[in-house]
C-alpha cells in the first residue's frame, strides 16, 4: 500500500477526504462497515498548537500535553497525522460509530476515543481531513498495523497523533 502522497492515498482505496468541520456537521456519508482512518493535514498546512485543546477528558485523565511535547512529535514532512482502526474480528463498532466517537472527543465529550489526542491541540483541526477505507473482509487491526508499518519505515516514527501513551 502507498501512502506518499493524496494521490496514492486515494488510489489505495481509501474515500471521503472530508474536513473535520464537515464531518462534524454532518457525519452521514462515513460508512457503517469496519475499516481503517487516517487524518491528514492539508496541503501547505502551517501548524500551529494550542496550549489547551478542544479534547476530552477519558477515565478522568487530562487530554492535552505541553506545546513542546507536541513540537517534538510532529512529522513537517508528514501528510498523514494520524491512523486508526474501527471494528475487527471481536469488535462492533465500525467507520461511522469510531469516527462519531473520535469527533465527539474533540468537542470535549467523555467518550472512549482517547487515542490520537494530539490532534486536538492543533490550531486549525477542523481544516484537516479524514479519509477512510472500508474492509468488508480485511481485518482492520491488520491494515492498521501495515500502514503504520508503512509510515515508519519512510519517517523512522510513528504519525503525530499516534502516540502510544
Amino acid at each position: 500500500m502507498n501512502i506518499e502522497n493524496l494521490e496514492s492515498i486515494k488510489k489505495s482505496g481509501f474515500n471521503g477526504f472530508i474536513t473535520i468541520l464537515e464531518l462534524k456537521s454532518n457525519s452521514t456519508s462515513i460508512p457503517k462497515v469496519k475499516g481503517v482512518y487516517m487524518v491528514l493535514r492539508p496541503d501547505n498546512k502551517i501548524v500551529e498548537f494550542v496550549e489547551k485543546g478542544t479534547g476530552g477528558f477519558f477515565n478522568g485523565e487530562y487530554p492535552n500535553v505541553t506545546i513542546m511535547e507536541l513540537e517534538n512529535s510532529w512529522i513537517e514532512e508528514a501528510q498523514i497525522i494520524y491512523i486508526g482502526k474501527a471494528g475487527g474480528s471481536n469488535l462492533d463498532a465500525t467507520l461511522n460509530s469510531r469516527l462519531k466517537q473520535y469527533l465527539s472527543f474533540g468537542r470535549g465529550k467523555k467518550v472512549g476515543h482517547r487515542g490520537g489526542r494530539y490532534i486536538w491541540q492543533i490550531k486549525d483541526i477542523d481544516d484537516y481531513i479524514i479519509c477512510w477505507k472500508e474492509l468488508p473482509s480485511d481485518e482492520p487491526r491488520n491494515i492498521e498495523s501495515e500502514l503504520l508499518g508503512i509510515f515508519k519505515e519512510k519517517f523512522h516514527n510513528r504519525p503525530f497523533a499516534n502516540r502510544v501513551n
